[in-house]
């Protein structure tokens, strides 16, 4: 398993295998907290050799600094099968997350694993910036 994106941001489609992405980011200001972030969408393009073929389980865990989860774990189930005049398969995943809310300010990340086994992380960065009065 090759990631080849692996990104948090405003808004994802796939078009006929093409990933597009709109406004990626990796910090929130949130004037104040608990913040709630409307909506965000998760983008991976991932790519698979034959020695992979078969079913997996892919799984995104946002979690906090410490640990501590921030909302339940998302598990997508995903079979591989290539064509056989292929060596390679991409395939492109996007998970959208409406209202998710952060407690405090910190790192948090988006932990993604295959069948159990840790692949890579996508960092976020909250910070609390408070209206200033003029």
């Amino acid at each position: 398993m090759d990631i080849q994106v692996a990104v948090l941001c405003d808004a994802a489609t796939d078009s006929g295998g093409k990933l597009n992405l709109l406004g990626a980011f990796d910090t929130i200001h949130a004037q104040e907290l608990p913040a709630v972030h409307p909506f965000c969408s998760v983008a991976l393009r991932v790519t698979f050799t034959n020695a992979e073929e078969g079913a997996h389980k892919l799984a995104l865990h946002f979690v906090n600094d410490d640990g501590q989860s921030v909302m339940p774990s998302i598990e997508l189930p995903v079979e591989i099968a290539l064509p056989e005049e292929n060596h390679f398969v991409t395939c492109n995943f996007i998970v959208n997350i409406q209202q998710l809310k952060f407690d405090a300010p910190g790192f948090y990340s988006i932990d993604l694993s295959l069948d159990g086994k840790l692949q890579s992380s996508i960092p976020l960065l909250v910070k609390h910036t408070p209206l200033q009065e003029a």
